[in-house]
């Protein structure tokens, strides 16, 4: 059970953090990678409150990562951790208004199917 929800925290933690920064890198707007335009992305970036958030939330996900790695096997760690890219997909669709087409959510169901083979064996 502790498994689970370390997980839980880990997968929804991390996600959450992707949909933060993802929403305050869009108000940034695009960086370059020139040293200049990554600078600038960077002060600007810390600049948003949602930046700060999913860094917060990222701290939270790597916690529940270094504890589960303390009593799990990193060879159902890591595989169950890529449920992140389902909720990822499913968040940005949710709460960031991507549009997803039916080539990506073939790919989620096949993420879903691995990580389910990895927890079932």
């Amino acid at each position: 059970m502790r498994t689970v929800v370390a997980l839980g925290i880990l997968v929804l933690a991390g996600t959450a953090g992707d949909l933060a920064i993802a929403r305050a890198m869009k108000r940034v707007g695009h960086v370059q990678l020139r040293p200049s335009s990554l600078l600038r992305g960077i002060v600007d970036s810390l600049r948003q409150a949602w930046m700060w958030i999913g860094l917060i939330l990222h701290a939270a996900a790597f916690a529940a990562f270094l504890t589960l790695l303390s009593w799990a096997d990193v060879s159902v760690v890591v595989p169950a951790s890529a449920l992140s890219y389902v909720t990822g997909v499913a968040g940005a669709k949710l709460f960031l208004r991507e549009r997803i087409d039916g080539d990506r959510w073939v790919g989620v169901l096949l993420i879903a199917l691995g990580v389910a083979l990895v927890l079932a064996g």
